[in-house]
């Protein structure tokens, strides 16, 4: 089946988007950046009830935004490199267990019973599914990543396509902490407006996981919140410290 048509069967038939696919992606880059953006003002805020009048909103703006577009940077090219890591790793054990069946095919077809009488078939089907297996090395190996390893197919996703929505997803999400600093002065209310933006994107975050996953709600935006809620205190809480 050719990748479109299979793009299209996964959509129309099991209501799988690119979205659902990327989702991974955009909850790591926007839970980052919320709390990575939020980390810099909070850290300001708990240094003192004038902290941040102190040294200014235009400070407080570029440090935000000096911090949002490192780490976004530093976020997509992580992801790109972990990815082509795990690719490497992938590639190598599957290029190994293909030279085992050459090498060792009696020990390699033990091996698939195994892992088949594990996953509960009953030993006769063990055998013959492992005899079928055998003779198509290239599925056997496959399925040797899979359930031998643990590993899925690093070659079936796009590193750089993941390092981009990463990237992505860390401005868009890490900037609504800094709006309020764009639009008001840097007094301690501005701080509070910039907590409710935070709580709100946190949320927005949330409900995204909802929308590919429709798990509980509450669920997935109490769980996003509490992570970044809990990123954001500690923050705080390092500026009281340190300016107390």
């Amino acid at each position: 089946m050719p990748i479109s048509d299979l793009r299209r069967h996964l959509k129309d038939d099991h209501g799988i988007t690119t979205f659902q696919e990327n989702l991974r992606q955009i909850v790591y880059g926007g839970n980052d950046g919320i709390v990575t953006t939020f980390a810099i003002v909070a850290g300001f805020a708990g240094a003192g009830a004038d902290g941040i009048v102190q040294i200014g909103g235009i400070a407080v703006i570029l440090f935000g935004l000096a911090n949002l577009f490192a780490d976004a940077t530093a976020m997509g090219l992580g992801e790109f490199l972990s990815h082509r890591s795990e690719r490497d790793v992938y590639r190598a054990t599957r290029k190994r267990e293909l030279e085992l069946m050459k090498t060792a095919p009696d020990e390699e077809f033990s091996e698939v019973v195994s892992l088949l009488q594990k996953e509960g078939m009953p030993n006769r089907d063990a055998l013959q599914m492992a005899d079928i297996l055998e003779r198509n090395p290239k599925l056997m190996a496959d399925f040797m990543m899979r359930y031998e390893f643990g590993m899925g197919d690093a070659d079936a996703s796009n590193g750089i396509k993941e390092g981009s929505i990463t990237f992505a997803s860390f401005l868009v999400f890490g900037v609504v902490p800094l709006i309020p600093y764009f639009l008001l002065e840097p007094i301690q209310s501005t701080f509070y407006l910039s907590s409710l933006a935070t709580l709100g994107a946190l949320i927005a975050l949330g409900l995204l996981r909802w929308t590919a996953t429709r798990e509980f709600v509450l669920r997935c935006v109490g769980e996003t919140v509490l992570v970044g809620g809990t990123c954001a205190l500690v923050a705080y809480a390092v500026g009281v410290i340190i300016g107390g």
